[in-house]
């Protein structure tokens, strides 16, 4: 199995030329060039030909460029849509779903145009609909990963803010059941005090221990720290590679079960260890290392 980290997941605006050419050097697994929320709507043309300028000269490198058009149902969204086809993205990803119907009809569009025959379609779930049919729409084809909008979800559950997020959990829970059902990437919500690492960092690991793949985040700063809590631990590595190792000499000698640190090891958690592995092995060669 190939993996491809998506620990770090930054929002650039794509109607900022600076942020758009020091987004090259930031050691980001993925980047979100933002259409919609993060251009005024006098701006939208602007940023459209800003963000097509930079992403024809390229340099981004190994990392996953995402495109978050407008809603199809607007003159912009359907104008993203046509410029975009000539640069042949990654994936698309579409504001607001609330249905597999809105996938489907993404999907239609950009069947109109041979630049997107290998592009994936991702969904920002972030109403109390698009939580409710979180299954379906993760399941309906071209589907590459959802992503939470938090802020926008909280604003229409009406919910006070809780640094345990409790009010969310049962929509964030969700979306990871979702997304692991398909077979599809699970990306956690913003943290939008970006000069709050404790905060962050609590946030991204109560994310990471719910079995989301990576966080999206706000600013550069906030990176390093993502990348540090979804990816392996040096004693994840080190448990790993003796689990796999014990489990190949209990093999040996005809058993089904092998002991590590006092703990059994069978074969899920073998396939675990190997899952680490790979992981690791995917985010030394995007960061250079390997």
């Amino acid at each position: 199995m190939i993996f491809r980290p998506y620990r770090s997941v930054l929002y650039i605006p794509g109607g900022r030329a600076r942020a758009l050419q020091k987004a090259r050097e930031i050691s980001v697994d993925a980047i979100i060039f933002d259409l919609e929320d993060a251009v005024a709507v006098t701006e939208k043309s602007s940023a459209r030909a800003t963000l097509l300028e930079h992403l024809r000269d390229g340099g981004y490198g190994a990392r996953a460029q995402i495109v978050r058009i407008n809603d199809i149902a607007t003159e912009w969204g359907i104008d993203d849509l046509a410029a975009f086809a000539q640069i042949k993205p990654e994936a698309l990803l579409l504001p607001k779903v609330n249905s597999a119907a809105d996938i489907l009809a993404l999907s239609d569009l950009m069947d109109a145009y041979d630049g997107y025959k290998e592009t994936m379609i991702w969904a920002m779930i972030e109403t109390p609909r698009g939580i409710i049919n979180a299954a379906e729409i993760a399941d309906s084809a071209r589907m590459g990963g959802l992503i939470v909008g938090t802020n926008d979800l909280g604003k229409e559950l009406n919910s006070r803010f809780d640094p345990l997020r409790t009010p969310l959990l049962m929509a964030l829970n969700t979306c990871v059941l979702a997304a692991k059902a398909a077979g599809i990437v699970a990306i956690d919500g913003v943290y939008n005090a970006f000069k709050d690492d404790e905060g962050l960092r609590r946030e991204a690991s109560q994310g990471r221990d719910m079995g989301f793949d990576g966080k999206t985040l706000i600013h550069p700063a906030q990176v390093a720290l993502a990348n540090s809590i979804f990816g392996p631990s040096p004693d994840e590595v080190d448990l790993a590679k003796r689990q796999i190792s014990a489990f190949a000499e209990a093999t040996k000698q005809g058993l089904g079960v092998a002991v590590v640190d006092g703990n059994i090891v069978e074969n899920l958690h073998v396939e675990t260890a190997y899952a680490t592995l790979a992981k690791m092995e995917a985010i030394s060669v995007l960061d250079g290392t390997s």
